[in-house]
């Protein structure tokens, strides 16, 4: 029996791709039911009320079971919701898993793994053969330290619901992630005022050119990374311009170098002085912010939009094999552990265009890998000997990304989907999965 943590997308992919196998397991969610953070009900779900999916839903999606005609090319988070749940519905996983329960500890026990859980009240501890770690990324909020005391209010983006928040106030964004330029666009309708302070240029991306979803363009042909750098970065400069054009940071990284903002709306405001672009801050006192620039004003409301850090307060670091000082633990394909060969983690991959169809085929290969290890085949071991010489080797397809802990992560998605695929018929051989074997309920 294996044990999955999560049952939000990456939870719902390993549940699924496990069943197909026919590998017993017993899922564990905080929540209810199934959605992760897209469940904005979930009261650990970082998700605000005008939410939509910054990628397409044909480049998202799981392929197995598609979108629906009429959902939104990029989908509000509501009918997300509803498309997990009725996966769920459609492939009978909640019979799997133990909601409202809270994961404690995972301790390591032998070979295998002791998991100690709460529900109600009720602690219970109970051992498995292995672990799929899928409780996602966006949980604990990265909160920087201001340069001095703020007398205004302070929040982080993950508290954000609504932007009634804003009304009448001066409000300050700090960061321009794709959260940020969302909030900032949402504040401009109901605040006396809008700033945004950046540290560092970003690239801007529009979500739709000609009336298509932006990454549903080109991609036919296969471009060598310089080229293609140079060449999107050239239609994008033709399409909107520098962010220096709209007194924004131009970015001292190349495209593709980091993640970039998908969004039509802020470059907009910016153009039209609804919202004004700021330098770092240097200093605070009271509710004036001075910038690196020398600038200051005054602002009511400062929205820390500074992204996440990983967290997993259930296992000990040492057991993901998460040196200090590292922003990440130093995993094969940011899943595979080096030593423990039933120790998972899903998810912990950031990737343009990945999708939860990429992130379906991770799931795949894990459940392909137990399965082999399960038959003592000799593909397993052939693998094992690949994840322990190559833990923490970054499949970046040569993308020099800017050094971050949000980057730390991040893989180049041509490069990890071809070894993904690699793998993927390696495992394979020899083995059928065409028709899913009957699971028992946990």
């Amino acid at each position: 029996m294996y044990a999955v943590i999560g049952a939000g997308p990456m939870g719902l992919a390993a549940a699924r791709n496990l069943q197909k196998l026919g590998i017993p397991f017993t899922g564990f969610d905080l929540h209810s039911d199934v959605g992760g953070l897209w469940d904005i009900d979930n009261p650990h779900s970082t998700m605000y009320e005008t939410a939509h999916l910054i990628s397409s839903k044909r480049m998202t999606e799981f392929k197995e079971f598609p979108m629906a005609d009429d959902v939104a090319p990029y989908p509000h988070h509501s009918e997300l919701k509803a498309y997990f749940r009725d996966f769920a519905s459609h492939f009978a996983l909640r019979r799997h898993y133990q909601f409202n329960t809270r994961v404690l500890s995972v301790e390591p026990a032998g070979a295998q793994w002791k998991l100690t859980t709460e529900r109600a009240g009720e602690q219970q501890s109970r051992l498995f053969d292995g672990v799929l770690i899928a409780n996602g990324t966006l949980h604990k909020p990265n909160m920087p330290t201001l340069p001095g005391d703020f007398s205004g209010e302070l929040m982080h983006s993950c508290d954000y619901r609504t932007p009634d928040v804003f009304k009448g106030k001066r409000v300050l964004i700090v960061g321009c992630g794709n959260s940020g330029a969302d909030i900032a666009v949402d504040a401009v309708h109901h605040a006396q005022s809008v700033d945004i302070s950046l540290r560092r240029g970003y690239y801007f991306v529009p979500k739709f050119i000609k009336g298509r979803p932006v990454d549903t363009l080109g991609g036919k042909i296969k471009l060598p990374r310089a080229i293609k750098q140079r060449v999107d970065g050239a239609m994008i400069r033709m399409v909107i311009g520098k962010p220096s054009d709209y007194g924004l940071p131009d970015p001292d990284y190349r495209l593709y170098e980091s993640h970039p903002v998908i969004n039509s709306l802020i470059l907009h405001h910016l153009g039209h002085g609804d919202i004004h672009a700021r330098r770092d801050i240097s200093r605070v006192s009271g509710k004036q912010v001075t910038f690196a620039d020398g600038q200051s004003a005054e602002y009511d409301l400062i929205l820390m939009s500074t992204g996440y850090l990983l967290d997993y307060p259930f296992i000990e670091r040492q057991h993901l094999n998460w040196p200090d000082g590292q922003d990440a633990p130093q995993l094969y394909m940011n899943v595979f552990h080096p030593r423990h060969d039933n120790l998972f983690m899903m998810g912990m991959i950031e990737a343009a265009g990945l999708g939860w169809e990429g992130r379906n085929q991770q799931a795949r290969l894990v459940a392909l890998y137990i399965r082999q290890r399960q038959q003592n085949a000799e593909a397993a071991k052939a693998f094992d000997a690949i994840k322990r010489e190559r833990a923490g080797v970054t499949l970046d397809g040569g993308y020099d990304y800017i050094k971050l802990p949000r980057m730390a992560y991040y893989v180049n998605k041509d490069e990890y989907l071809k070894t993904l695929a690699e793998h993927i018929s390696a495992l394979q051989s020899g083995l059928s999965v065409d028709e899913p074997k009957p699971v028992p309920a946990a």
